[in-house]
């Protein structure tokens, strides 16, 4: 019998309870070598920008972390992933007026990641070069952004199928650009904002995880 094969997010999932990390070789998911699931804008059907991105013309150098302030929500499927894709998109370009969303990925509190800034997915994928961002005031042109849906002020925690997919996003986007995990950062760290709540206080542990998903 013919058995079916399972997604990249239910081997990222592994660790927190997924059900196929045998299914794939112990040494690649060790090195980290685990394309992650990205939904792309095109999959999420999201909204053409304004005018045609820019790309920087070189590698990033760091990772920003972020969080959506969106709502806590319960509801971990991919069509609510996709829907605060369009929430975040439709935010930056009708109230803050930018020309598409500002990070480049998003992870949802299930867990599904998607693309942000068109053409973020294609210049990771090629490693050589990234899109400029609006997410970081004086740090566009240096560093990825990825934002993390909900609100995680006051003591609330991000889900463990969003942590365990941000670790291997951070992970392959390190791998991809030559970044080293101690250069994971949050938002609050150039400029006065609370963003990322809680998640600042857990880089430590993320470098770490980073890391060590690396090999």
């Amino acid at each position: 019998m013919n058995l079916p094969q399972p997604t990249r997010r239910h081997v990222l999932l592994a660790g927190a309870g997924g059900l196929a990390a045998a299914a794939l070789p112990s040494a690649a998911l060790a090195a980290g070598a685990v394309e992650p699931d990205i939904d792309s804008t095109l999959r999420w059907e999201a909204r053409p920008p304004r005018s045609p991105v820019s790309l920087v013309g070189r590698r990033p150098s760091k990772i920003i972390v972020h969080h959506t302030v969106s709502a806590n929500t319960s509801d971990v499927s991919r069509a609510q992933a996709h829907s605060h894709a369009h929430w975040v998109q439709n935010l930056h370009m009708d109230k803050n007026g930018w020309i598409d969303s500002g990070y480049h990925f998003l992870v949802s509190r299930g867990g599904w990641i998607t693309e942000g800034r068109h053409r973020s997915l294609s210049t990771l994928l090629g490693g050589g070069d990234f899109v400029l961002g609006a997410h970081t005031s004086g740090q566009n042109e240096q560093a990825i952004g990825i934002a993390n849906e909900g609100a995680y002020h006051g003591g609330a925690q991000p889900p463990r199928a969003q942590w365990e997919v941000l670790v291997v996003l951070c992970a392959y986007v390190c791998r991809q650009y030559g970044i080293a995990p101690s250069r994971i950062y949050g938002h609050k760290d150039f400029g006065d904002t609370l963003c990322p709540g809680v998640l600042h206080d857990k880089l430590p542990q993320l470098r770490s995880e980073v890391a060590a998903s690396m090999g």
